[in-house]
Protein backbone atom coordinates (compact mmCIF):
# COMPACT_ATOMS: atom_id res chain seq x y z
CA UNK A 1 0.00 0.00 0.00
CA UNK A 2 1.42 3.34 -0.87
CA UNK A 3 -0.10 6.75 -0.20
CA UNK A 4 1.24 10.57 -1.36
CA UNK A 5 1.00 13.33 0.62
CA UNK A 6 3.09 16.77 0.54
CA UNK A 7 5.32 14.83 -1.84
CA UNK A 8 5.88 12.32 0.94
CA UNK A 9 5.16 8.72 -0.66
CA UNK A 10 4.47 5.78 2.78
CA UNK A 11 5.01 2.50 1.53
CA UNK A 12 3.87 -0.20 4.22
CA UNK A 13 4.56 -3.64 4.56
CA UNK A 14 3.13 -6.02 7.64
CA UNK A 15 4.21 -9.78 9.21
CA UNK A 16 2.53 -11.27 11.54
CA UNK A 17 5.34 -12.99 14.13
CA UNK A 18 4.29 -16.04 15.51
CA UNK A 19 7.11 -17.06 17.24
CA UNK A 20 6.94 -13.79 19.83
CA UNK A 21 2.62 -14.56 19.53
CA UNK A 22 1.30 -16.35 22.59
CA UNK A 23 -2.90 -16.72 21.24
CA UNK A 24 -3.84 -18.72 24.53
CA UNK A 25 -3.04 -15.44 26.35
CA UNK A 26 -4.69 -12.99 23.49
CA UNK A 27 -0.63 -11.76 22.74
CA UNK A 28 -0.80 -11.22 18.63
CA UNK A 29 2.28 -9.76 18.09
CA UNK A 30 3.09 -7.66 14.42
CA UNK A 31 6.14 -6.35 12.78
CA UNK A 32 5.64 -3.29 10.12
CA UNK A 33 8.09 -1.83 7.71
CA UNK A 34 7.65 1.63 6.47
CA UNK A 35 9.45 3.44 4.01
CA UNK A 36 9.53 7.07 3.46
CA UNK A 37 10.30 8.79 0.11
CA UNK A 38 10.73 12.28 0.00
CA UNK A 39 9.63 13.47 -3.67
CA UNK A 40 9.76 16.78 -3.17
CA UNK A 41 11.84 19.84 -3.75
CA UNK A 42 12.54 20.76 -0.56
CA UNK A 43 14.52 18.52 2.46
CA UNK A 44 11.48 17.18 5.20
CA UNK A 45 12.72 15.98 8.59
CA UNK A 46 10.14 13.59 10.27
CA UNK A 47 9.34 15.22 13.75
CA UNK A 48 7.04 13.29 15.54
CA UNK A 49 4.22 10.60 14.43
CA UNK A 50 0.84 9.31 15.90
CA UNK A 51 -1.00 6.13 15.36
CA UNK A 52 -4.36 4.94 16.20
CA UNK A 53 -4.42 1.14 16.45
CA UNK A 54 -7.64 -1.03 16.64
CA UNK A 55 -8.35 -4.59 17.28
CA UNK A 56 -11.04 -6.89 15.93
CA UNK A 57 -13.44 -5.82 19.40
CA UNK A 58 -13.02 -2.12 18.37
CA UNK A 59 -10.71 -1.71 21.24
CA UNK A 60 -8.17 1.64 20.31
CA UNK A 61 -5.04 2.25 21.08
CA UNK A 62 -3.54 5.75 20.50
CA UNK A 63 0.36 6.32 20.29
CA UNK A 64 1.96 9.25 19.84
CA UNK A 65 5.65 10.40 20.17
CA UNK A 66 8.64 12.53 18.79
CA UNK A 67 10.26 10.72 15.74
CA UNK A 68 10.20 7.08 14.62
CA UNK A 69 12.31 4.24 16.40
CA UNK A 70 14.21 7.02 18.33
CA UNK A 71 15.03 8.88 15.45
CA UNK A 72 13.83 12.31 13.22
CA UNK A 73 14.82 11.34 9.85
CA UNK A 74 15.58 14.49 7.52
CA UNK A 75 15.36 13.24 4.25
CA UNK A 76 16.78 15.55 1.24
CA UNK A 77 14.68 15.22 -2.18
CA UNK A 78 15.36 11.61 -3.49
CA UNK A 79 15.86 10.19 -0.42
CA UNK A 80 14.12 7.45 1.60
CA UNK A 81 14.41 6.36 5.22
CA UNK A 82 13.10 2.68 6.04
CA UNK A 83 12.27 1.65 9.93
CA UNK A 84 10.79 -1.43 11.66
CA UNK A 85 8.66 -1.34 14.57
CA UNK A 86 5.83 -3.91 16.05
CA UNK A 87 2.57 -3.78 17.57
CA UNK A 88 1.08 -6.13 19.87
CA UNK A 89 -2.94 -6.89 19.54
CA UNK A 90 -5.10 -8.81 21.97
CA UNK A 91 -7.36 -10.34 18.98
CA UNK A 92 -5.73 -12.03 15.52
CA UNK A 93 -6.29 -9.22 13.36
CA UNK A 94 -6.63 -5.38 13.84
CA UNK A 95 -5.63 -2.13 11.84
CA UNK A 96 -3.30 0.68 12.20
CA UNK A 97 -3.71 4.35 10.39
CA UNK A 98 -2.02 7.97 11.76
CA UNK A 99 0.19 10.34 10.53
CA UNK A 100 4.08 12.02 10.86
CA UNK A 101 4.90 15.15 11.37
CA UNK A 102 6.92 16.97 8.85
CA UNK A 103 8.85 20.14 9.16
CA UNK A 104 10.12 21.44 5.53
CA UNK A 105 12.96 23.84 4.87
CA UNK A 106 11.32 26.77 5.33
CA UNK A 107 10.66 25.33 9.08
CA UNK A 108 6.79 24.75 8.04
CA UNK A 109 5.14 21.86 9.35
CA UNK A 110 3.13 19.50 7.89
CA UNK A 111 1.15 16.03 8.69
CA UNK A 112 1.43 13.41 6.10
CA UNK A 113 -1.15 11.02 6.65
CA UNK A 114 -0.74 6.97 6.91
CA UNK A 115 -4.12 5.48 5.83
CA UNK A 116 -5.63 2.54 7.41
CA UNK A 117 -3.72 -1.07 6.65
CA UNK A 118 -4.29 -4.39 7.89
CA UNK A 119 -2.46 -6.39 10.58
CA UNK A 120 -3.70 -9.87 9.77
CA UNK A 121 -1.60 -13.56 10.11
CA UNK A 122 -1.12 -15.17 6.77
CA UNK A 123 -3.46 -18.15 7.75
CA UNK A 124 -6.20 -15.34 8.19
CA UNK A 125 -5.88 -14.28 4.00
CA UNK A 126 -8.10 -16.10 2.00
Amino acid sequence: MTEERDSIRITIQTRYLPEQSQPSQKKFVFAYTITILNEGDETAQLISRRWKITDANSEIQEVAGIGVVGEQPILAPGEEYTYTSGSVLETETGTMEGSYQMRNDSGDLFDVAIPAFALVPPHRLH
